[in-house]
């Protein structure tokens, strides 16, 4: 690491921790010619991850979609943030351990519907409304009936 004083090649770090977000680490270096101190930041590179729609346009994976679904399925159901972000993350962890470049949409779904399912079946079947499209009342009764028969 170049220093940012003298900007010498040679720098030791002096000090390591994991930093607050506990997604990187924090180190302290010194620099072995003018012996000023500085602090880095060391983060994973993350893999970009390609989301297929479903009329198969390409966009980058957002998860702030995944949690503005899963925040509108939730409204007024006796489910904390520290749940909805707990399952979000889970979510999450499933789709990049599939270690895919690209995924498709119903892919992301099925997954968070499946979570969603466990957590609450109300906002399971909100979330499932909207996105399965429900095209009638019967559409909704078959989903309940399968949430009613799964128990």
């Amino acid at each position: 690491m170049k220093c940012p004083f003298c900007s010498e090649e040679n720098t030791k770090v002096i000090d390591s921790r994991p930093a607050d977000d506990n997604n990187s680490i924090r180190r302290r270096r010194q620099c072995e010619k003018c012996s000023k101190r500085f602090t880095t930041y060391e983060k994973l590179e993350a893999i970009p991850l390609v989301v297929i729609k479903k009329d198969m346009m390409r966009e980058p994976y957002d998860r702030a979609k995944i949690e503005t679904g899963v925040f509108r399925s939730c409204i007024k159901r006796p489910i904390s943030v520290d749940q909805i972000t707990e399952l979000v993350d889970s979510v999450e962890s499933a789709v990049f351990n599939l270690e895919e470049k690209e995924i498709k949409s119903s892919k992301i779904g099925e997954i968070l519907m499946e979570r969603l399912k466990e957590l609450d079946p109300v906002a399971y079947v909100r979330f499932a409304s909207v996105y399965r499209e429900f095209k009638d009342v019967n559409t909704f009764m078959d989903e309940i009936k399968k949430i009613l028969d799964g128990h």
